[in-house]
């Protein structure tokens, strides 16, 4: 198997696993979708640190795991509405606070004598550079929210039909602005930014257009399983009580 087909079979598993999402949220509420929505961005910003090769494009590994929260948001605004949506883009901005706090702390904590070299290890691939924090904070705002608005704004105009589109279309402009924003902001004066701006959006412009089918099979499946209503959780609850 090639390099290639590798990765798009790992891009097509990450779609796969992030579009189930939409499924546990549709049973046990949308809380559940929001929580994973945190933990992707989480994710995206730990391994953002490792430089990879996509064919000729040189991106981070965090691309894959990053351009699937837009999955997310396009599956909570097709089934929650904007609000959630908008809730589930603050909550990862929030986690995503939460964690570079963290990774501060421990990076400036002092190592026990005998892990000096484990620690100096860890701060290289945790070091947070500040420029490239507040891109990608930056970045993901404006992003996701734009996201947010442009697929409601798709869904009015065309009312509720071609799902396609509005993913599409909300999400490709989307991740235009959000490379636009994050690499001129981290990388311009350092390096030639037109090469990480080309890679960037080719590579999450490929994973917009697979993650289409995701989100139709999801929003079907979704569509299988009855809505849990609040009675219904609380009647669920006081039996778990008294049994």
């Amino acid at each position: 198997m090639s390099e290639i087909a590798l990765i798009v079979l790992w891009i097509l598993a990450t779609l796969a696993i992030t579009s189930l999402a939409g499924v546990i949220g549709k049973k046990y509420g949308v809380e559940y979708i929001i929580a994973i929505m945190a933990a992707l961005v989480v994710i995206a910003n730990i391994i953002a640190g490792k430089i990879v090769v996509f064919g000729p494009f040189v991106v981070p590994a965090a691309v894959i795991v990053y351009a699937s929260t837009f999955l997310l948001t396009d599956i909570i605004c097709e089934k929650w509405g904007k609000q959630q949506a908008r809730k589930a883009v603050w909550a990862g901005f929030y986690a995503n606070v939460v964690m570079v706090i963290a990774v501060v702390i421990a990076i400036h904590w002092p190592s026990a004598p005998f892990a000096k070299d484990y620690s100096e290890q860890f701060s290289s691939v945790l070091g947070l550079v500040p420029r490239v924090v507040l891109a990608s904070m930056v970045a993901y705002l404006l992003s996701q929210h734009h996201d947010v608005f442009a697929f409601q704004f798709w869904k009015n105009k065309t009312k509720g039909r071609h799902l396609w589109l509005r993913n599409n279309l909300s999400t490709m402009v989307s991740q235009a602005i959000d490379t636009v924003i994050f690499i001129t902001i981290a990388f311009y004066g350092v390096m030639d930014i037109v090469p990480l701006l080309i890679g960037q959006y080719v590579i999450k412009l490929i994973i917009s257009v697979l993650d289409t089918p995701f989100i139709y099979f999801v929003s079907w499946l979704m569509n299988k399983i009855p809505v849990r209503s609040e009675q219904n959780i609380l009647q669920k609850s006081e039996t778990d009580k008294l049994s």
